[in-house]
């Protein structure tokens, strides 16, 4: 698949996965691996392929270094795995760790969510049905990366509002755990929709103040990581 971008000022040209652009924003060496975060989440980049740094740096209009650095980084992580000499490889989570990862999920964003029933402002529940209504959208053009931004911040955002910053940043950390085999398969079937609209419909119980409706819902979304996802079936 071609990739066709403005990198740092510089038009960049090349083949492979279609990354996202680089903005020039931050250090190179955080751009690219958000770059390559968003390419794994998408399914741009896939489980069983090997991926040299030199020509996803070709890709990105960098040099090699940035890339190396940030690869150390998604290796650090636990998203790839490292060849030697060759460049590195998607993780694959096996089904006991898609298992625990959900579990924990569901231990820590349950709880912290029915707490917020009936407590959280007008402004809060406005910011929430907004992020709620971007990943409706995403959801309905098909753009998984911007789907999966909005997600995440409609996750933590309400996550956030409980205070615990240090549970805010664990969440975070097993999302981008749980995200490694695209979603593109559900844009086609038409399923991300439906997984999006869950969000529209917890904002609804939130303002309604249904504790018993929201429990309900977080855990039959948050198994949507073990089953649609994960691209694995629910146990």
């Amino acid at each position: 698949m071609a990739a066709d971008w403005q990198a740092g000022g510089v038009r960049a040209t090349g083949s492979g996965p279609a990354l996202v652009a680089l903005t020039g924003r931050q250090s190179l060496r955080e751009e690219v691996a958000q770059a390559l975060r968003a390419a794994i989440v998408a399914g741009q980049i896939r489980p069983g392929t090997i991926y040299s740094a030199p020509t996803l740096a070709t890709q990105f209009g960098v040099s090699p270094t940035p890339v190396r650095e940030a690869i150390l980084d998604l290796a650090k992580d636990g998203l790839v795995t490292i060849v030697k000499n060759k460049g590195f490889r998607i993780r694959s989570l096996s089904e006991r760790e898609l298992d625990e990862i959900t579990e924990i999920r569901e231990l820590l964003e349950i709880p912290v969510v029915a707490d917020r029933v009936g407590r959280l402002s007008t402004e809060q529940l406005r910011e929430l049905r907004e992020l709620a209504e971007a990943i409706v959208a995403a959801a309905g053009r098909g753009d998984v990366v911007a789907y999966i931004e909005a997600d995440s911040a409609f996750h933590l955002t309400l996550l956030r509002t409980g205070g615990n910053l240090r549970l805010v940043d664990i969440v975070a950390d097993l999302r981008n755990r749980t995200r490694l085999y695209g979603l593109d398969p559900l844009v086609e079937s038409g399923e991300l929709v439906g997984s999006a609209n869950e969000h529209v419909r917890l904002v609804e119980l939130l303002t309604a103040g249904d504790r018993e409706a929201v429990v309900d819902l977080m855990r039959r979304h948050l198994r949507h990581v073990r089953g649609i996802w994960a691209a694995r079936p629910e146990r």
